[in-house]
């Protein structure tokens, strides 16, 4: 079995994922000028990235990541979309993505499970827990026929499901503190230092919870 990964920037890779998927990834790198495949191998997981899901002259292979996220979900290849993939999955489908009118979310930040998680084959598991957050643009109408399953005080759309076999989560599961590092370390942010400290207490917990949501989705790869 194999995933394909789109990594949009190097400093914003698979992180934990790679060793918590079990599964070969085939990472595609459109920023190094590999094309982006028509189709996805057994599943798909697109990753984060600095650019707004709109920004097509900024990541001209933008345009290519929608198409190949919606042909995932039209053929039902389980898909983990992180992130700027989450938006660029809601941007597919017919949803809308603007910048975020709350703000800059960064850092350690709540999430909360809705009812419609607690049957979900992923957050199932997952009631209200800690997440890592970089964005400032927001999910704000979900695609025809999502459903909703995490929420959030500042951005309420923190996690849907579309389909049978395709999930888009706006935080990042995959970053580890080192990473959460070298994202703030560009941002010229007063508090990076802090959100940095806050993150890399709480690793074993991050851990904890987001690993199990990995190895479902594996599972879920493995099944389909």
């Amino acid at each position: 079995m194999r995933i394909t990964v789109i990594e949009h920037e190097a400093e914003a890779g698979l992180g934990y994922l790679a060793q918590w998927l079990g599964l070969d990834c085939e990472v595609v790198r459109p920023y190094l000028g590999e094309e982006i495949p028509a189709r996805a191998a057994d599943g798909l997981v697109v990753l984060g990235g600095a650019a707004a899901a709109w920004e097509d002259e900024r990541s001209p292979w933008q345009p290519a990541t929608r198409d190949l996220l919606r042909r995932a979900v039209d053929d039902g290849t389980p898909t983990l979309a992180v992130c700027l993939g989450a938006q660029l999955l809601t941007m597919a489908c017919g949803g809308v993505v603007e910048r975020g009118a709350n703000g800059l979310e960064v850092g350690l930040c709540e999430v909360t499970a809705l009812a419609a998680a607690a049957s979900d084959p992923l957050l199932s598991g997952v009631g209200s827990a800690v997440a890592v957050q970089y964005h400032q643009d927001a999910m704000t109408r979900l695609p025809d026929g999502a459903v909703a399953l995490m929420t959030g005080s500042q951005y309420p759309n923190q996690a849907y499901r579309l389909g049978e076999a395709a999930w888009a989560v706006q935080f990042h599961p995959e970053a580890t503190p080192e990473i959460f590092a070298s994202w703030t370390a560009e941002s010229g942010l007063e508090q990076a230092e802090e959100l940095n400290t806050r993150v890399k207490a709480a690793e074993s917990v991050l851990v904890d919870t987001w690993r199990p949501v990995a190895r479902a989705f594996a599972d879920v790869v493995r099944h389909t």
